[in-house]
């Protein structure tokens, strides 16, 4: 699955970059998601329950930043297993242009592949689940940036 688009945030590129890189708001902010610990200033485990459709998974796994360009963004890669439901792996490249002083944009590239009885579900219900997940993801990430 490939999803592209980009998210304006009312807030200084180095305040969304900050966010970006603090687990607590991401936990905050990422449905689901249970535990996410920074392992090492590059590394972090996470443990996320998600359902689609009729399949909840609880997926415990990792995430690797790469291509470090602060603040303008980076790499991110992970892969995660939720047992008998599948796997999900995948990328994102992450971009963030300053368009003034207060206002970000957010651009990202996500690929990303799934196996298991989650692949079964058919890619429509799956390209929908993750643009809703990600507009959760955003809705939460603005507000707890702009306070």
């Amino acid at each position: 699955m490939q999803m592209n688009d980009s998210q304006t945030i009312p807030a200084p590129r180095e305040a969304v970059w900050a966010a970006l890189n603090d687990p607590e708001i991401l936990k905050q902010c990422i449905p689901g998601c249970q535990t996410l610990d920074m392992t090492t200033p590059t590394e972090m485990v996470a443990k996320v329950v998600i359902k689609v459709g009729p399949v909840k998974a609880n997926f415990g796994g990792k995430v690797t930043l790469s291509d470090l360009d602060p603040p303008n963004g980076y790499k991110i890669t992970g892969e995660g297993s939720g047992g008998v439901a599948g796997f999900a792996k995948g990328g994102a490249a992450i971009r963030l242009e300053a368009i003034s002083d207060n206002e970000t944009v957010l651009h990202y590239e996500v690929d990303s592949q799934i196996g298991g009885k989650l692949a079964q579900l058919g890619g429509r219900l799956i390209d929908s689940t993750a643009r809703k997940l990600a507009n959760e993801f955003f809705s939460k990430f603005v507000a707890v940036v702009t306070g």
